[in-house]
């Protein structure tokens, strides 16, 4: 076996050496670009820039790879090479181990300074006052629907929606002991407790469910105190050296969370882009159809509607909707000023490229 593989071993460590002198080639230009960029104040960071280079390398892939994979090595490349420009600060709800760290890392890769916050409002707080350079924000769960905080502070921030990201949201049960003998309780974030109410309905019923800011603050709790099990990720677990009891308690298999990036930024057109942005119209019959009209009659595909309570102001409910395409293209323009003509309250949330 050893004379089979010497020769391929050889032919692999002269391929790292090749890859690490055309990886250093990349990051030389990036310091080149980066002088450029800083003579001109651009931005170190472009969200459609990076998407359309993920999706050529999907559409170049030979194989025998799976496109995913490129993409995260790519991502890992184009994030150490813009460090070699700037460390971009990114804003989460923390502490370390949260599903939102893990969102960051996917859409910015792992050569970042996270910035983990208490709360989603400290989250926008940090990225309005400069702190952060990015912030990433959970808004809608696939099973629980929209994370109803972030949509309102959606409403009132100063910032814009740079980017989304989806992650595949898997919940383990976890004790300081990995078992549940002597429990009292189980802590997670609210969300958390409502996508595994089945699994702990059928097998522990009787101990008390507390909801806590973040399933990684459950995970800290637990790994203090052997009366509490924590619902969160396994990397929350490895984090604060939690046993799993149980893994995958999810009640939908296929649970995924969708988070925006928020910042400063406003993003050019990448050729696969989503727009949102936030309405309101007078309580009339028929208005809300109205409103929405010009999305129809210029070929504008919605693909959310999402409706909350008005808190303030004299309308009665405000609208999220999410339509396809970028605000500089022609259609989109076109139905973005009529809608803004036509609506009580309108509010752009931003363009943004759509997640991979």
């Amino acid at each position: 076996m050893t004379d089979k593989l010497t020769p391929l071993r050889q032919q692999i460590d002269a391929i790292d050496a090749q890859i690490l002198d055309l990886l250093s080639q990349r990051g030389r230009i990036a310091q080149e670009v980066g002088h450029v960029k800083a003579e001109t104040a651009a931005p170190v960071f472009r969200p459609e820039r990076e998407a359309q280079v993920l999706r050529g390398v999907a559409d170049r892939n030979p194989g025998p790879l799976k496109n995913q994979d490129v993409q995260t090595i790519f991502r890992e490349v184009m994030s150490a090479c813009r460090a070699l420009e700037k460390r971009v600060t990114v804003a989460y709800l923390g502490p370390a181990g949260t599903f939102s760290e893990q969102a960051v890392y996917q859409h910015f890769g792992h050569a970042v300074e996270g910035l983990p916050c208490a709360s989603i409002d400290e989250v926008f707080r940090a990225t309005e006052a400069g702190t952060a350079d990015f912030g990433v924000v959970p808004v809608e769960n696939s099973s629980e629907g929209a994370i109803n905080r972030t949509l309102d502070l959606m409403l009132a921030t100063t910032t814009a929606i740079s980017g989304e990201v989806s992650i595949p949201v898997h919940h383990s049960l976890m004790t300081k002991t990995g078992s549940m003998d002597g429990v009292t309780v189980v802590c997670a974030h609210s969300q958390a407790l409502a996508q595994c109410q089945v699994w702990l309905n059928l097998h522990h019923p009787n101990i008390e469910r507390r909801a806590v800011a973040s399933n990684a603050e459950a995970a800290v709790l637990a790994s203090r105190d052997p009366t509490v099990a924590a619902i969160a990720s396994e990397m929350a677990g490895e984090q604060y050296q939690l046993g799993v009891v149980q893994a995958h308690i999810q009640d939908d298999p296929h649970n995924r969370t969708r988070f925006s990036v928020i910042g400063s930024l406003q993003t050019s057109p990448s050729g696969r882009d989503r727009t949102s942005l936030v309405l309101a119209v007078p309580n009339k019959a028929g208005a809300v159809y109205k409103l929405l009209a010009p999305l129809a009659t210029h070929g504008v595909s919605m693909t959310r509607f999402e409706s909350r309570p008005a808190r303030i102001g004299t309308w009665e409910y405000y609208f999220y909707v999410d339509v396809e395409g970028h605000r500089q293209d022609e259609a989109v323009a076109r139905a973005l000023e009529e809608l803004h003509d036509n609506a009580a309250f309108f509010k752009l949330l931003g363009s943004y490229p759509v997640g991979l």
